[in-house]
């Protein structure tokens, strides 16, 4: 796209990736849009925050992992300083813990780099009109892993409980073991039945070996 069209584009982006490759690549997409405008690139955290300061585009399309940083940093930086610029995050590394970081650092969108390129524009796009809005394809099951996870997670009281379970240890001999009542290691067995959705012992001993809860508990 030549200066004059740059110019007149409703959405000008800066892409920020160390293979030049891939900003090319990009920049081939985003160009074909009528409303979008590459107008400056960077291959690193250091030249990202030069450029940005330069040339103040609407959005800012960066890899995760850079040689100097990583776009989190990218992202951390310029939120600090304007809440209306648009972030997207690009990285090979979509996984859930790569998702609510970026999210946690004031993205606007998070894509994975196997994604097809037209989520990458409909990224771009949102961020330039909702920078304060997270779209992420992948959000809403990531959440629901993240909300499961937290809802069997056993205290370090609870653990200790669940180990003298698979003992085969009752509620009377888990209290003498760790100086308990009878009756508060009944509420804790109680709550680890009910954290792990099971009506019993045998159930609860299947679910926690299912999901790691006892091999990641070491014993005293």
């Amino acid at each position: 796209m030549n200066p004059e069209e740059a110019t007149s584009a409703s959405i000008r982006v800066l892409l920020v990736d160390d293979h030049e490759l891939i900003r090319d690549g990009l920049a081939g997409v985003l160009d074909l849009e009528p409303d979008m405008a590459v107008v400056g690139q960077a291959g690193s955290v250091a030249e990202a925050m030069t450029s940005y300061a330069a040339l103040r585009p609407d959005v800012v399309v960066t890899d995760l992992q850079l040689p100097d940083g990583t776009g989190l940093d990218i992202v951390r930086s310029i939120r600090r300083a304007d809440e209306r610029a648009g972030l997207v995050v690009l990285t090979m590394h979509s996984g859930d813990d790569q998702i609510f970081a970026a999210m946690e650092a004031g993205a606007s969108g998070f894509v994975g780099k196997d994604a097809p390129s037209g989520e990458v524009v409909r990224a771009a796009r949102h961020s330039s009109v909702s920078p304060r809005s997270f779209v992420c394809a992948g959000l809403a099951q990531a959440m629901m892993r993240r909300a499961s996870a937290e809802s069997t997670r056993l205290t370090d009281r609870e653990h200790e409980v669940l180990l003298l379970l698979a003992d085969g240890l009752g509620a009377k001999e888990i209290g003498d073991k760790l100086y308990l009542s009878e009756s508060t290691a009944k509420s804790h067995i109680a709550r680890i039945y009910q954290k792990l959705g099971a009506a019993n012992r045998a159930q609860a001993l299947v679910t926690a070996m299912r999901i790691g809860l006892l091999s990641s508990v070491q014993r005293p």
